[in-house]
């Protein structure tokens, strides 16, 4: 299984999976195709979300109910580096169990063609998912 971590620092959420920051496997996912449509430097260019209001524990938005998202219920995970997830957004199929929590069938809705099937899935377990989560409280 996979591990996350989550962080509310710097005023937005960050995101770890097996100790590397989202954003670099989506980079490694996306340069293929980013460098083919001459736009390299788009590879990865997320940045965690905000508000934090939003998508802090204890909100369900990373559990499968997006508070931000898409109308077929794909969940954000990352926004753009200028602040507005809507700009340039992560976004994957979240799947919660009682034991797992998976994420899978990732996608940029700006660039549908990219090939991103070589992100993921990750499959975590649900009780170190949680607790990860639960850092990002407010305190």
């Amino acid at each position: 299984m996979n591990r996350v971590e989550f962080s509310a620092a710097n005023g937005c959420i960050d995101i770890k999976v097996d100790g590397v920051a989202l954003e670099a496997h989506a980079r490694r996912a996306e340069l293929e195709s980013a460098s083919a449509a001459g736009q390299a430097d788009l590879a990865g260019a997320y940045a965690g979300l905000t508000p934090l209001h939003t998508v802090r524990w204890p909100s369900r938005h990373f559990l499968g109910a997006p508070a931000l998202g898409e109308p077929d219920g794909d969940t954000v995970l990352l926004g753009c580096d200028c602040g507005d997830w809507g700009c340039w957004p992560l976004l994957a199929q979240v799947d919660v169990t009682a034991a797992t929590v998976t994420w899978r069938n990732f996608s940029n809705e700006h660039r549908p063609d990219w090939d991103l099937s070589g992100l993921g899935p990750f499959t975590f377990d649900r009780d170190q998912y949680e607790a990860a989560l639960r850092t990002t409280q407010e305190p």
